[in-house]
C-alpha cells in the first residue's frame, strides 16, 4: 500500500482511524491496565505481610520448647515463693513467724497488734494477692533492729492468697 497513491480523503480518515486507535490504546493502558498493575501491587504488599507472619509463626513454633521450659521454670519459682506465703489463720501465721526469728535475731517481740482487715494489694497495681496489716513493737537497737526488718521482709512475703 503506497500512502501516496490515496486519496486526500482516505488519507485523513486512515489518520483518524490511526489516532483513534491509539486513544483507545491509551484509555484501555491508563484504565484497565493501570488498575491491574496497582492491583498486582497491593497483593504483592500482602503476601509479603503474610510471608513475615508465617515466618514469625515459624520461629514461634521452633522456639515453644525453650518458651515452655521458661514457663515451666517460672511455675516452679512461683509455687516455692507461695509456699511461705500467709495462709488460713493468719494471725497464727504471723505469730508463729517471728517465733522463728526471735532466736537467731535475739529481738524480742513483746506486743503484736490486731491484725488489720485483709485488702487489695496497693504497691502494685492489678497484684493478684490481698495484704493485710499489722502493727509490731520490739525492744531492739535502732539499727540492728533494722537489720531484723531488712531479713523479715527478704525472707517472708507478708501476702495472703
Amino acid at each position: 500500500m503506497n500512502f501516496s497513491k490515496l486519496s486526500k480523503e482516505k488519507k485523513t480518515q486512515l489518520v483518524l482511524v490511526v489516532l483513534v486507535t491509539v486513544g483507545a490504546l491509551n484509555g484501555l493502558g491508563f484504565g484497565l491496565i493501570r488498575y491491574q498493575y496497582a492491583n498486582l501491587k497491593r497483593l504483592a504488599e500482602s503476601s509479603a505481610t503474610a510471608d513475615s507472619k508465617l515466618q514469625q509463626m515459624r520461629d514461634t513454633v521452633k522456639h515453644s520448647d525453650s518458651l515452655a521450659s521458661s514457663l515451666a521454670d517460672a511455675k516452679a519459682t512461683l509455687t516455692d515463693m507461695e509456699a511461705d506465703m500467709a495462709s488460713g489463720d493468719l494471725y497464727s501465721w504471723v505469730i508463729n513467724t517471728f517465733r522463728r526469728f526471735k532466736g537467731p535475731y535475739k529481738v524480742e517481740i513483746p506486743q503484736l497488734g490486731p491484725l488489720g482487715p485483709i485488702t487489695d494489694g496497693t504497691l502494685l497495681p492489678a497484684f493478684p494477692y490481698k495484704q493485710a496489716t499489722l502493727t509490731v513493737a520490739a525492744k531492739r537497737i535502732f539499727m540492728i533492729s533494722g537489720g531484723f526488718w531488712r531479713i523479715s521482709k527478704t525472707r517472708f512475703r507478708i501476702c495472703v492468697y
